[in-house]
């Protein structure tokens, strides 16, 4: 932590479905966080909570860039709920309908859709060396019990097409599979049921934050998988354990839209942050 400010640093709190944030606007107060600060704010009972963290900093290609962190302090290229929350947000503060927010995972663009909002998390990655993986190998099918499908979207995921999701113990499953030597960078872990040719029910084991209630990059991940295999068309409803966001992989990328959340905004004190200096 950078010169944490006389009064204490901003931050909001947001979630997509469930899937919580903490968010710094850095562009107010610029500032780097330690991945030590990051694992104390994802404390749900000595912190704030969230699944990641994310800083809004300044851009001269886009209209503003994110950088995310998980909450075990680890940086993640893509976090598609966060990126729906705050496109929101500025939208909301500038009255604009559109606009485009610059990631490690390239520049995203961003619409409002009526109560919704949508961003397009780009192009996935369907080759072993774009997930990454350890080695050459059909990303269609793993060499992993469950035979199942990896898949890019800026950073990596595993999905295992399952009868009953909700009959896997992914709290055992997840940590196995995010570990596994087939992924160099670790990896997010889903297990998916086919509900019907549109529709999926999807668990998420994130990467560096464990059981969540949802993931959009997850989400995307699981669809452009499920329309790999066959199992259903580029448009699909992903139902999570927090709700449902609706999926359609196109031409230009891969798009998501589902509601998004402002809970509060607060204050860290200059004593919590002081731990950290």
């Amino acid at each position: 932590m950078d010169r944490p400010a006389p009064s204490g640093l901003p931050f909001m709190k947001m979630h997509g479905l469930g899937n919580d944030f903490v968010v710094i606007d850095a562009r107010a107060h610029p500032v780097e966080v330690r991945p030590s600060l990051a694992r104390a704010l994802a404390d749900r009972h000595r912190g704030v909570g969230f699944d990641q963290l994310a800083l809004i900093r300044a851009d001269a290609q886009a209209d503003a860039r994110l950088d995310f962190l998980n909450a075990d302090g680890s940086p993640s290229a893509a976090c598609g709920n966060a990126t729906r929350c705050i496109a929101r947000h500025l939208m909301d503060e500038t009255g604009r309908d559109a606009l485009k927010l610059a990631t490690a995972h390239g520049v995203l663009r961003a619409e409002r859709r009526g109560a919704l909002t949508a961003v397009n998390m780009g192009a996935p990655g369907l080759t072993w060396q774009d997930i990454p993986l350890a080695r050459e190998m059909d990303t269609l099918e793993l060499p992993i019990d469950g035979a199942p499908t990896a898949t890019g979207m800026g950073n990596p995921h595993c999905t295992f097409f399952v009868e009953d999701a909700e009959a896997v113990d992914l709290a055992d499953l997840g940590p196995r599979i995010e570990h596994d030597p087939l992924f160099p960078e670790r990896t997010n872990v889903q297990v998916a049921s086919l509900i019907a040719p549109d529709r999926l029910r999807m668990r998420v084991w994130e990467r560096g934050a464990g059981l969540t209630l949802a993931s959009g990059s997850s989400s995307c991940a699981v669809a452009v998988a499920a329309a790999r295999r066959g199992l259903t068309g580029r448009a699909v409803t992903v139902i999570l354990d927090g709700g449902e966001i609706a999926v359609d992989w196109r031409e230009d990328g891969v798009w998501m839209t589902g509601p998004t959340a402002h809970v509060f905004s607060g204050t860290l004190t200059p004593e919590f942050l002081g731990a950290f200096a």
